[in-house]
């Protein structure tokens, strides 16, 4: 196998956006802040070693406020954003909180509401029970945003309301699978109103549009991430598309297959937007202990967003 020479075609951008960095600088503070222990509603983001990491420096994680037995300590709320009614519940029990939600999804809450005060009825292009959906449906009373997931709820969507039709999308999809929907209620609903300026983040778009210019290129294709991170699901759906239909997920539990690594020349590397850049280079020396390794990093476009982090952690 040592003999075998592997080109290994590095996408970038990959790994950490701007949001992700943000929420875990915003753990990392209040841990300084306020001391062991911080309590996490939700994983922070979507990644094993990311929260493990976390957890090792004093960040307890609940999915609900109501596990939390000391509701003196502080709560965040993770980088996907909650319903509305959570920070009422925090208050209600006059616990300290930060909200880590990324600027870009508080955006979408924004447009959102601003649309349902409008007197528009919303639909929400998005996956169910993808907890940044959950945060977003939850800005809106119940009954004045429906979830639309695929292609074929939106040919099949059923509008007999007097009200105007807007819609919103969730941040992380793909690109061409949301144009694709977008298409047909367009179609249908001719007056329907769409975001100012697109909903799905610049990250996504930019991990996206780089895998999209590799993968044709590679035999197989490898995308570091987690299984619940919805824009590292989409990043091998993307690869798949592009023209390299052997592309995988990589993950905590994944083992790595040589055998079919053996076969090819080309692979292709990218990672999600909640994956470490240290789990790439521990998936590259892996291949480095079987094969010969010669890399290519591939940039499409220098990212240079920051977002600040919350007053009150400074």
């Amino acid at each position: 196998m040592k003999n075998k020479e592997i080109k290994i075609l590095l996408s970038a951008p990959r790994g950490f956006c701007a949001g992700v960095e943000r929420a875990i600088e915003i753990v990392e503070k209040a841990l300084v802040k306020y001391g062991a222990p911080v309590y996490v509603r939700h994983e922070i983001v979507h990644n094993k070693f990311v929260v493990d990491n976390l957890k090792k420096k004093g960040a307890v994680f609940v999915e609900e406020l109501e596990e939390i037995k000391d509701k003196t300590r502080p709560v965040i709320f993770s980088a996907h954003g909650v319903p509305k009614k959570i920070p009422l519940d925090a208050k209600n029990y006059k616990m300290t909180y930060v909200d880590a939600t990324c600027p870009l999804v508080s955006k979408v809450h924004r447009e959102a509401e601003n649309l349902n005060k409008s007197g528009y009825h919303l639909i929400l292009i998005g996956h169910e029970n993808h907890p940044e959906v959950i945060g977003t449906m939850g800005q809106l009373p119940k009954g004045s945003i429906d979830l639309i997931q695929d292609e074929n709820e939106a040919k099949n969507y059923k509008f007999e309301k007097n009200k105007e039709l807007a819609f919103v999308t969730q941040t992380t999809l793909s690109v061409d699978d949301t144009k694709d929907i977008i298409q047909i209620l367009k179609r249908r609903f001719p007056k329907i109103r769409e975001p100012l300026k697109e909903d799905i983040c610049y990250a996504t778009t930019n991990r996206q549009m780089a895998v999209k210019n590799i993968a044709k290129n590679c035999d197989m294709f490898f995308v570091i991430g987690s299984r619940n991170s919805s824009n590292s699901v989409r990043l091998v759906e993307v690869a798949k598309k592009s023209g390299c239909i052997n592309s995988q997920l990589i993950h905590s539990k994944s083992e790595i297959p040589y055998d079919l690594i053996e076969n090819s020349n080309t692979i292709g590397v990218s990672s999600g937007a909640s994956a470490p850049e240290i789990l790439v280079e521990n998936f590259i020396e892996n291949l480095k202990k079987k094969f010969k390794v010669s890399i290519d990093e591939v940039e499409i476009i220098k990212e240079d967003v920051v977002f600040k982090v919350p007053k009150k952690l400074n």
